[in-house]
């Protein structure tokens, strides 16, 4: 069977950014009805590969080849929704209104909606349905999956598996491009490497090209030396000065400098979990939430413990936010207590980047007190060395954080998150615009980070990489736990985001056993009696336990208080030393009474159970 021709070939495409190229000697095909990715690091030039693809912009040499009539449809990273409603937009291109309006509601949009102040899962599903809505040959999707929550995403994935046109896709979202694509391109190093395979080998792949690549920039290093040493030994080249041998060595020298600008530089993350916090971080008994006659949280019980690495998934609007404010003491509920442990510090990065001004400069971002350095986990340092380490150019630091990318704008996040202590982190879709490099930097962090981690994604694949266990909230105000993962949830609780009624596994199993009846051969008279609460000692020891968890951290403040006089020490010696014992005390006290509760607490649930 012949190939087909492609719909659009670049051929040696080169287009200079500044003082060095962007791309040079890029050739890259796009075939009829393929699913194909563009990959690469934030900054390599993706969108502009993109844009270079639908003739928007023109590359200063090389060729590019399209079919005759193709037409293009494009999601951009950030759309920009104009006209009055939603249909005014999505009819804004090609797309017949009857076409616009069955794509709107296949993205559960309504096409009378009024196009401002949109979320942004809303901007994204409508731009998604317009680009659907065109009927192209191509549609270029540029991180389609940011703000979707997961079954907008799933939807996303079987409409482009069925999909008639050719599609070429970046995004950050493995399980998607597992499930998606057929081809993958890869942008590094100024040009495009293809491999006709789906993104499930392109991990394999790209760490053999890139162990060939370092070996042959070894080798040629080893040339150089060795060609540095002849020169330089050989008395005919010192007497005749030998030209050509010397020319010879540059171009060698040239082509390595020229490939070390190349090698990508690493990024540097770090955290530190300082002080210990309580073996518990949270307890929420029966807690429930509502707004208006809307019911988010229906009673529901969790206990966290220090180093618990729980991940929150569900629909957008579900009420996940609500829930990690709550867990945090922000927000109180309805119904039900919540007790947090001793001595938390918690860190919170917001997927809204609040915080953020547009006009604020990178430098005012990381320094919002001022000055030149940035307190580091307890080290100062210099701002331009910090920014160096997210990747930022000594440059950006002065320029508004408006010129930033997406993703450069979630690693400035993470600078500036990252540098404080925090035995906890909650991380609230920490995933969005993040390249795959940084996102493996980012959860091999996270995997050695001894602190407790609650984790907010739609990204399935890093719940699945980090989560110990996972909380759903299904939009209804039902919430399921269960240990492990993304792919662990979703095995034991099929179909539980899906629109409709849900029953949770509880509450089946409770109308079950009340729906049953009792053996004949057992009456009531004979049947053992089982204990179904604590015994009057454990009950009185509990009751115990939680008034010193009340008392204990008001001791230990006031103990820290005191020996927060720097003058104490010099003042009395005695008194200082007091301080500190009874400090060190307290704080023993409290890590034993709270395993002590946490063992009790576990007792009495299995007996109520």
């Amino acid at each position: 069977m012949a190939a087909r021709p492609p719909l659009v070939a670049l051929k040696d495409v080169r287009l200079q950014d500044g003082p060095r190229p962007l791309f040079e000697g890029v050739d890259i095909a796009i075939e009829p009805r393929t699913r194909a990715c563009l990959v690469g690091r934030n900054g390599a030039g993706k969108s502009t590969l993109m844009k270079i693809i639908m003739g928007q912009v023109e590359p200063d040499s090389g060729e590019r080849a399209i079919q005759s009539g193709i037409r293009f449809a494009n999601v951009p990273q950030e759309p920009v929704i104009t006209g009055d409603t939603l249909l005014d937009y999505a009819t804004s291109g090609e797309a017949e209104p009857w076409t616009a309006e069955s794509w709107l509601a296949t993205f559960g949009l309504d096409p009378s909606k009024p196009a401002v102040n949109l979320s942004g899962g809303e901007i994204r599903r409508a731009a998604l349905a317009k680009a659907f809505a065109e009927e192209p040959d191509l549609m270029l999707l540029d991180e389609p999956t940011n703000h979707l929550d997961i079954l907008a995403i799933e939807l996303l994935e079987e409409e482009l598996i069925s999909a008639r046109c050719a599609i070429l896709v970046v995004s950050h979202d493995r399980a998607f491009l597992n499930r998606v694509t057929q081809t993958c391109h890869w942008l590094e190093g100024r040009r495009v490497r293809s491999l006709n395979k789906s993104f499930n080998a392109f991990d394999e792949w790209a760490t053999k090209v890139t162990e060939e690549e370092a070996e042959s920039l070894r080798r040629l290093s080893k040339t150089i030396e060795r060609e540095t040493a002849t020169f330089y030994s050989s008395i005919t080249a010192r007497r005749t000065r030998n030209e050509g041998r010397a020319r010879s060595l540059e171009a060698l020298r040239a082509e390595r400098a020229e490939r070390l600008k190349d090698v990508p530089r690493d990024l540097h993350l770090g955290v530190d979990s300082g002080a210990m916090s309580g073996k518990l971080v949270a307890d929420l008994k029966g807690i429930s939430k509502g707004f208006g006659e809307r019911t988010v949280i229906k009673p529901f019980t969790t206990r966290i413990v220090r180093g618990d690495r729980l991940a929150i998934v569900g629909p957008n609007g579900a009420g996940k936010t609500t829930l990690v404010k709550i867990m945090l003491g922000e927000l109180a509920p309805d119904t039900g207590t919540v007790r947090l442990g001793a001595n938390l510090d918690p860190v919170y990065l917001d997927q809204s980047r609040e915080g953020l001004k547009s006009d604020m400069t990178l430098w005012d971002a990381l320094t919002p007190g001022g000055g030149d350095s940035i307190l580091v986990r307890g080290v100062s340092k210099h701002v331009a060395a910090y920014a160096k380490d997210f990747l930022f150019q000594e440059g950006q630091l002065r320029q508004p954080i408006s010129t930033l990318s997406g993703g450069e704008r979630n690693r400035l996040l993470l600078a500036r998150a990252l540098a404080k202590p925090a035995n906890m982190l909650v991380l609230d879709e920490p995933t969005n615009d993040l390249d795959m490099d940084t996102l493996d930097k980012l959860e091999e962090l996270l995997e050695t980070y001894d602190g407790t981690l609650i984790l907010v994604s739609h990204d399935r694949d890093f719940v699945d990489r980090l989560a110990t266990s996972t909380i759903a909230m299904n939009g209804r105000g039902d919430i399921v736990e269960t240990p492990g993962g993304w792919t662990d949830f979703i095995r034991q609780n099929p179909g539980f985001l899906k629109p409709g009624t849900h029953q949770r596994p509880q509450d089946a199993e409770a109308e079950r056993r009340s729906a049953a009846p009792a053996p004949a051969s057992v009456t009531a008279a004979a049947a053992p009696k089982k204990a179904v609460k604590l015994s009057f000692k454990d009950a009185h020891r509990l009751k115990e336990i939680e008034g010193l968890m009340e008392t204990l951290p008001a001791d230990i403040a006031r103990h820290d208080a005191t020996l927060s006089d720097p003058d104490l020490y010099t003042r009395d010696p005695k008194a200082f030393d007091r301080a500190m014992t009874n400090a060190a005390r307290a704080r023993a006290q409290l890590e034993a009474i709270e395993a002590e509760w946490l063992e009790l607490e576990e007792k009495k649930a299995a007996l109520e159970g």
